[in-house]
């Protein structure tokens, strides 16, 4: 193998893969990173066994072949190197010459033969959605998904496709997204896939780009992908029950409490600087025409805020955790919110001009 590229092209590479590399590998070889020159294209791999990564660049093939190298060692020298140009040479099935301007370095790799196969989508079922999109489909419900080991909550993101619609699903049992578009599927197609967190996460990397693309996504029944450009994530599905999330999303009522978006965020973070550890909730109290919050703590003192709301009934008070609160109001674009609530036990409903719908469940008034 011998391929030379462009040093801002083979970085452009590593800065697309390089969150793939385990830091605590299953296998010795998943340290590794797959480079392959085949076809006036310089080729990476990355796995972790769960989720793969796959980019390309052009460059000058001089010898068709391929190595795995270290891929953290191989980054920190791309990264330090001051030539334009980067020469990539085997030596050995096992060993490659880097030679950049007047510097040469060899570094010991793995044989390609050891490195996992990545998966076949040939079989899968295709569809199209536009950058902007997915990744606001991504965006404004990945947040609420679960974060830590929980039996009974897996660290990924529902994707129900059903009817031409593709509904992303996202909780932490603490809150809840729920958005969803039309997508261009067969009418037939009605499956569920859940989708690791991690991949999620790298998903929306590849969309960190302000022009509007088409993305084709795959789905099979065990696996995921997504093709962007030069560039195709694939990741494994994970296996179990997601909870039914039906039964704990309120109605919508058709009088809801609006809320003033930028103001609520501005007074929740003006209370939550009065909570502790130990009580990490605030109290909503709603009055005739007015919402009061309120928290205490007796380390940090007491804070109290209001704001005029259409509330029209009788008074209620309900107490929630104000980092969930303003979670949500990130994802909300519009000025104003919905917000539904019946009463202090149960749920509270936030949504707004789009698809989108957020829960968040109340906590104990103290």
């Amino acid at each position: 193998m011998k391929a030379i590229i462009s040093r801002l092209e083979l970085l452009a590479l590593i800065g697309k893969i390089q969150n793939v590399v385990p830091s605590k590998p299953a296998m010795p070889i998943l340290t590794n990173v797959l480079i392959e020159a085949i076809d006036d294209q310089l080729i990476i791999s990355a796995t972790d066994l769960t989720v793969s990564m796959r980019a390309y660049a052009d460059a000058k093939i001089e010898q068709e072949g391929s190595i795995t190298l270290p891929a953290r060692r191989f980054f920190h020298l791309v990264r330090e190197l001051t030539a334009p140009m980067v020469e990539i040479h085997t030596i050995s099935p096992e060993t490659a010459q880097i030679n950049a301007g007047s510097s040469h370095f060899k570094i010991q790799g793995m044989h390609k033969s050891e490195f996992p196969t990545l998966p076949d989508l040939t079989e899968g079922t295709q569809f199209s959605i536009s950058t902007t999109s997915l990744k606001e489909l991504l965006c404004r419900s990945s947040f609420a998904a679960a974060r830590e080991d929980n039996r009974y909550l897996p660290n990924g993101i529902l994707l129900q496709n059903a009817n031409q619609t593709a509904t992303f699903i996202a909780t932490d049992g603490k809150r809840l997204a729920k958005i969803h578009s039309t997508v261009d599927l067969p009418a037939e197609f009605n499956a569920s896939h859940i989708v690791p967190l991690k991949a999620i996460e790298e998903m929306i990397r590849m969309l960190d780009s302000k022009e509007e693309e088409a993305v084709k996504i795959t789905l099979m029944s065990d696996k995921i992908a997504l093709e962007l450009r030069s560039t195709t994530l694939i990741s494994k599905l994970l296996t179990g029950e997601f909870p039914d999330v039906a039964r704990v999303i309120p109605e919508a009522k058709q009088q809801a409490i609006s809320l003033h978006r930028e103001e609520l965020m501005s007074l929740l973070r003006q209370v939550s600087l009065f909570i502790s550890e130990h009580s990490s909730s605030v109290r909503f109290t709603f009055t005739t025409g007015e919402l009061h919050i309120a928290a205490m703590s007796g380390e940090f003192g007491e804070g109290k805020v209001q704001m005029p709301v259409n509330y029209a009934g009788e008074k209620l008070e309900i107490a929630f955790n104000p980092v969930y609160f303003l979670d949500i109001l990130r994802h909300i674009k519009d000025e104003t919110v919905n917000f539904n609530v019946t009463d202090s036990y149960n749920p509270g409903l936030i949504t707004d001009s789009s698809t989108a719908q957020f829960v968040i469940m109340p906590m104990r008034l103290e």
